[in-house]
């Protein structure tokens, strides 16, 4: 007499499959947040501050600059006071910048966060650039500005908005903006990144006024111009 093998109810294998996928996606939720975690710009810093320091022969390295030791930092560490100050924005672009970042503040080192300060003329540009380090939450605080940033080569959308006084934009990381003083005075703000040292790379300085040069033969390839334009544009810089 043969033993009957009692099998699974189709019901409960469907619940048991259900489970497993579900425990499958949690998984896989954790492993993309933990990548997350660990691609951030900064670390987060191992102990409440690491004022910079330069002499590497009476420090130790951290977070890309030395520190001092803690026994021997003072106040004007974290202090900095020229961005009260009004910058001469007399040039080409007529936008001026003053940052605040690890090494005008050296108290900032470790701590993964800057400030700048951007002065804009009258009908002034704060020419396209990237931060490759850093987002930056930009504030007006006079004024009238049109700012905007693109994205990716998908399609390469454009955001952009009118900023009144008071009002705040998001850069995201690595991704080229800008801001256009629209107004009818000058005009302040201030930008705060996610970096002690965000990095900026100006689009185009970085592209026709690189040393040495970027040959002619690429350059009018990659814009699809004449030599001639090419030669006028790398003039400018």
């Amino acid at each position: 007499m043969h033993r009957q093998v009692k099998r699974p109810k189709p019901r409960l294998l469907c619940s048991i499959v259900s489970t497993y996928v579900f425990i499958e996606h949690i998984y896989n939720w954790f492993l993309a947040l933990a990548s997350l975690l660990a691609y951030a710009s900064n670390p987060n810093p191992l102990q409440d501050f690491c004022v910079a320091l330069n002499d590497s022969k009476a420090a130790v390295f951290v977070n890309g600059k030395f520190c001092t030791d803690p026994k021997l930092d003072k106040a004007n560490d974290f202090f900095f006071l020229d961005l009260y100050n009004t910058a001469n924005t007399s040039n080409p672009v007529g936008s001026v910048i003053t940052p605040a970042n690890v090494v005008q503040i050296p108290g900032l080192n470790i701590i993964g966060i800057s400030l700048v300060r951007i002065d804009h003329a009258l009908n002034s540009l704060n020419p396209p650039h990237i931060h490759s380090r850093a987002v930056e939450a930009l504030t007006v605080l006079d004024d009238t500005l049109y700012v905007g940033f693109s994205t990716s080569n998908t399609g390469n959308p454009l955001f952009t908005k009118v900023l009144n006084k008071g009002d705040v934009f998001l850069f995201s990381e690595g991704l080229i903006h800008f801001q256009l003083n629209v107004g009818k005075t000058k005009a302040v703000t201030i930008a705060t990144l996610s970096s002690q040292n965000p990095g900026v790379i100006t689009i185009a300085d970085a592209v026709f006024g690189s040393n040495p040069p970027i040959s002619r033969d690429v350059l009018t390839k990659a814009f699809q111009v004449d030599k001639n334009v090419i030669d006028h544009l790398q003039a400018q810089f």
